[in-house]
């Protein structure tokens, strides 16, 4: 119910602002775009994204055992002097 609430609260009031307010919102947007700020602020966050996917098929080949051969799986969330998980 909210989602629709929302929308229509959108809906009418971007009517209400018209094609101008419409053309300038569009006109900021591709200045930010067109920003260096902006190009690296994309580039960081694409090689976050990148380092993240690559940790993690790192950690699912360790623990599936598709890791380096006699590499041994890291205990990963486990206290190893208790043997029990932890709550992180």
């Amino acid at each position: 119910m909210g989602v629709i609430v929302g929308f229509g609260a959108g809906y009418y009031l971007g009517a209400k602002a018209g094609r101008e307010r419409y053309e300038q919102l569009n006109r900021t947007i591709r200045k930010v775009k067109r920003s260096e700020a902006f190009d690296t602020a994309t580039d960081k966050a694409k090689a976050v994204v990148d380092l993240g996917v690559e940790r993690a098929r790192d950690l699912v080949d360790t623990k599936t055992g598709n890791g380096t051969p006699g590499q041994e799986t890291p205990d990963v969330g486990v206290d190893t002097a208790l043997r029990t998980t932890t709550n992180w």
